[in-house]
């Protein structure tokens, strides 16, 4: 589809424009049908209605736009969700159990709901629903950390369960903007570059808040979601005005449409063995990820930066920076097949880093700092390969009607379960066991099964992806 004219009252924009009675109204042609990108667009791909997009479909204004509206959304996000990690809350225990590991079980608890519900909700959901729905979600999600610091510890943990419910499903809604374009892997990179870097500077955002303006621990999360409050908004109007994939993009990566339940199971059935393992390679790598993560502080503090609150940010630029990179490599190759096995081979290459990486730091080569950003380079590297690579070349490969959004769900759902499992083994199962010790530990193994997984993934797929003419 291509998006012609600027002035082109027949080529409109369809997310909701207010009516002077403050109601959305949408204005739709007999003949259109909703893409699923929130633009309504004729049988031919050529008309729409509502108000006109500021930038064309191509180019690099529509790249830069695109990309910059993803990321600062996903990035505001995660203001509301993050920032409690930044807190100690020393000395505080529920039913015996450290009070910070509850508070992330519970927030993680919350999140996996959500994620098993986008499942259904995600690959079902019409574009016009979608900026509401973010800015609603949010909203529910910023209130429960103001009943977080309303509420006395230890029993405000329960706001942590109402704070993750709803968040978990801002990722599906802001990437199906970007997915089935010939671009995908440039824009979702920039997009899932806000999950590396914006954890990491809303925890500075929220530690400074506490050192130098003094809010408590308890009331900093909500805090820290105030102060991007009205960058939300401005991130939210820049997403509604991206415009629908083309004619080009949609040939060469196939339309995206929203999936009913026997689409989804019919999807899933024809790959049954391939996804089940493509499902456990992100399985692990979310736990792993989500554990560096939720404990970085103690982490870094057990590598001697405890006085160091920067380190969280800097830390994740290079990561960051690789990862557009091979993003960037990525969009060259033009067969969606060999796109595919190469996403795959990431698995393989980011295995090795980290177990290399964690074997230098154990035996003197590398230093602490050197080690996390290796080791977040391995992992985040087939991580966001399947946020931005992996699915959305299979489905282009396969040809089939699917959605990324309800392939990643899918995966999400049992990673946050997963990451759930990691956090209670080490209370109860590893307890005295120190912090960075237990990470290597970790590193070990979630690069000895990725790996092993991975190398079962392409065996599976081998024969069965075609290539594209």
């Amino acid at each position: 589809m291509s998006v012609r004219g600027m002035g082109d009252a027949r080529e409109r924009w369809s997310l909701p424009a207010s009516s002077p009675s403050g109601r959305s109204t949408v204005t739709r042609r007999s003949d259109t049908r909703l893409c699923s990108y929130g633009a309504p667009m004729r049988e031919s791909a050529t008309d729409m209605t509502t108000s006109s997009p500021p930038l064309r479909n191509e180019g690099t204004r529509f790249a830069i736009w695109s990309t910059a509206a993803a990321f600062s959304t996903y990035f505001c996000m995660y203001a509301f969700r993050k920032p409690f990690t930044v807190g100690t809350y020393a000395d505080l225990e529920v039913w015996g159990i450290d009070y910070k590991i509850v508070l992330i079980v519970t927030q993680v608890l919350g999140y996996t709901i959500s994620k098993f519900s986008g499942i259904k909700i995600i690959s079902e959901m019409t574009p016009e629903r979608r900026i509401l729905a973010v800015a609603l979600l949010i909203a529910v999600a910023e209130s429960a950390l103001v009943l977080f610091g309303l509420i006395p510890a230890p029993f405000n943990f329960v706001c942590l369960f109402l704070n993750g419910l709803p968040l978990g499903l801002v990722w599906g809604i802001v990437f199906s903007f970007l997915e089935g374009r010939r671009a995908t892997e440039m824009l979702g990179a920039g997009l899932c570059c806000s999950f590396i870097l914006a954890s990491g500077a809303v925890k500075s955002v929220g530690a400074w808040l506490m050192s130098d303006f003094g809010v408590s621990e308890f009331w900093m999360p909500a805090a820290t979601g105030g102060v991007f409050v009205v960058p939300l908004v401005v991130s939210l109007w820049m997403l509604s005005r991206v415009p629908p994939p083309s004619d080009a993009d949609m040939g060469q990566r196939s339309r995206r449409d929203t999936m009913d339940r026997s689409q989804r199971r019919a999807f899933s059935t024809d790959i049954a063995l391939g996804l089940i393992l493509l499902v456990a390679v992100y399985t692990v790598l979310n736990a792993y990820r989500d554990f560096r993560d939720n404990f970085a502080k103690e982490l870094w503090a057990g590598l001697g930066y405890a006085d160091t609150p920067s380190i969280f940010t800097l830390s994740e630029i290079p990561i960051a920076a690789t990862v557009l990179v091979a993003a960037a490599v990525m969009i060259l190759v033009r067969d969606n097949g060999r796109a595919f096995r190469i996403s795959l081979g990431s698995i393989l290459l980011g295995s090795a880093a980290v177990a290399a990486s964690t074997f230098g730091f154990t035996h003197g080569a590398i230093g602490p700092a050197a080690w996390i950003i290796l080791v977040g380079v391995g992992m985040y590297v087939p991580y966001i390969a399947f946020h931005v690579m992996v699915f959305e070349r299979l489905i282009a490969a396969l040809g089939r009607q699917a959605n990324v959004g309800y392939l990643m769900y899918l995966c999400d759902a049992f990673g946050y379960l997963a990451s759930v499992a990691v956090m209670l083994y080490k209370n109860f199962c590893a307890p005295d066991l120190d912090w960075v010790e237990f990470f290597v530990g970790a590193s070990y193994v979630t690069a000895g099964v990725s790996a092993a997984l991975g190398i079962g993934a392409m065996a599976f797929f081998r024969n069965r992806i075609r290539k594209a003419p």
